[in-house]
């Protein structure tokens, strides 16, 4: 199997563990890497404030620290990438933090990307990011839908509001493709995409698809 891509949701919810676990079994194959998904016990339930994300950084690289040795890669399962430089500083292994992979997805999808985050204090959090990574020229908005990584199990209502989003990110901000602004939110990208018609990115998706590439390419013998 190799070396595995750890995917660490740095929250104690099991059951975005289990959401994310879900939307990367399609990237899972027979000759490997291991894909492990796996909660930080530390972690608040949600990480829904700049105090949540500084927070769980130490936390996080310690428990990358006791997996290091069996890694091909890391990914961090928050869409604020809490400690993904300090990590990089860290680790010997490729650190992915998923916001900065779903944008740099999108940007390969469309011209201008929109972000359907989860409650309105997470937009300046994200807004600061991405001023960092110096994608703001290729940038729509970034629109709450108002629920809690709690609330988001409650299918109808998140679907709706998704959709809802992703319209008007669409038609009164001029996105062309959509990135999700919270890891608990895949099971919604198919009926997202359907509904509002442009590209969905999933970020955590994202971010493993690279991170099962770089680790598939760094194994095979150069021919």
């Amino acid at each position: 199997m190799g070396s595995s891509v750890y995917v660490i949701n740095p929250n104690s919810s099991q059951s975005v563990t289990a959401e994310i676990d879900k939307a990367v079994s399609p990237l899972r194959s027979a000759d490997g890497p291991g894909i492990v998904c796996l909660s930080l016990a530390e972690g608040p339930p949600g990480i829904q404030s700049q105090r949540d994300v500084d927070g769980v950084i130490m936390p996080m690289l310690r428990k990358a620290s006791e997996l290091e040795e069996s890694a091909g890669a890391f990914v961090i399962a928050c869409f604020s990438d809490p400690g993904l430089h300090a990590l990089r500083e860290q680790s010997r292994r490729r650190v992915f933090g998923i916001a900065e992979c779903g944008v740099l997805t999108a940007l390969t999808l469309g011209q201008r990307f929109g972000v359907i985050a989860i409650l309105p204090a997470s937009v300046p959090r994200h807004l600061r990011y991405f001023g960092a990574m110096g994608v703001m020229d290729r940038f729509a908005a970034d629109l709450p839908i108002g629920l809690g990584v709690g609330d988001l199990s409650d299918e109808g209502k998140t679907l709706s509001r998704m959709i809802e989003v992703g319209r008007t990110l669409k038609t009164a901000h001029g996105a062309d493709v959509l990135v999700m602004g919270c890891a608990g939110m895949a099971r919604y990208r198919a009926a997202l995409e359907d509904a509002v018609g442009i590209p969905v990115v999933e970020p955590t998706q994202a971010a493993v698809t690279m991170a099962v590439g770089h680790v598939r390419l760094t194994q095979t013998p150069a021919l």
